[in-house]
């Protein structure tokens, strides 16, 4: 057994163990961190199979964005998952069940698409040397050439959301303060800030002056 493949199995027994805790762990901000580890294993792994472009965009889209929100959101919330979870072990292994059901077809599939990566990987590295090869460069081509328009689809989906999600959150409403952002835009120097002139310097008052103020 080589290097490559000991660290395969390291990271592999690790992403279990990490998936594991994430479901059987009562607090749920150690939850959200066992996913944290689980993301990075996968990561690993995937540099091992030389998909660093799809590794590094895990590391930077879910641990970076997606799973430091999760963690803020149930640290602020506190939530309390004792109740949920009282029922936890009773339907687990049904639930052991579907999952095992689910790897394993999983695994078919997968091992069916890795024998005909491998069938066609000389066809794919013809003419080129195999150091010149950059997966990310591949998966640039077929990403906006013969998936065009599914990607144009989906960022038009995406779009839709930002604007639904932005439109929800800006709505009037009595328990909370409302700004219209179009008088936001409007607004100008003049109607925030007033400029007053005043003398730099103003001879003292002398003293007869003082009397008669008084």
């Amino acid at each position: 057994m080589d290097a490559k493949t000991g660290l395969f199995y390291v990271f592999a027994l690790v992403l279990l163990f990490a998936a594991f805790r994430v479901i059987t762990a009562r607090n749920p901000v150690h939850a959200a961190l066992y996913l944290v580890l689980a993301f990075f294993q996968a990561a690993a792994i995937w540099l091992l199979l030389k998909a660093e472009f799809l590794a590094i965009t895990l590391v930077l889209v879910y641990v970076g964005a997606v799973m430091v929100l999760f963690l803020f959101v149930v640290m602020m919330l506190d939530i309390n998952l004792d109740g949920v979870r009282k029922g936890f072990w009773k339907h687990f292994p049904l639930a052991a069940s579907v999952g095992a059901l689910i790897a394993l077809e999983m695994a078919a599939v997968l091992m069916g698409g890795f024998r005909l990566s491998e069938a066609r990987k000389p066809a794919v590295l013809a003419g080129q040397a195999a150091a010149e090869f950059s997966n990310t460069k591949e998966l640039g081509k077929v990403l906006y050439s013969d998936y065009l328009y599914p990607l144009e689809i989906a960022a038009v989906i995406l779009l839709v959301a930002i604007i639904a999600a932005i439109a929800l959150t800006l709505r009037e409403r009595k328990d909370s303060k409302y700004i219209n952002p179009a008088d936001q835009v409007r607004v100008k120097r003049g109607d925030r800030v007033s400029l007053v002139k005043i003398k730099p310097t103003a001879a003292a008052p002398t003293a007869a002056a003082a009397e008669e103020k008084a």
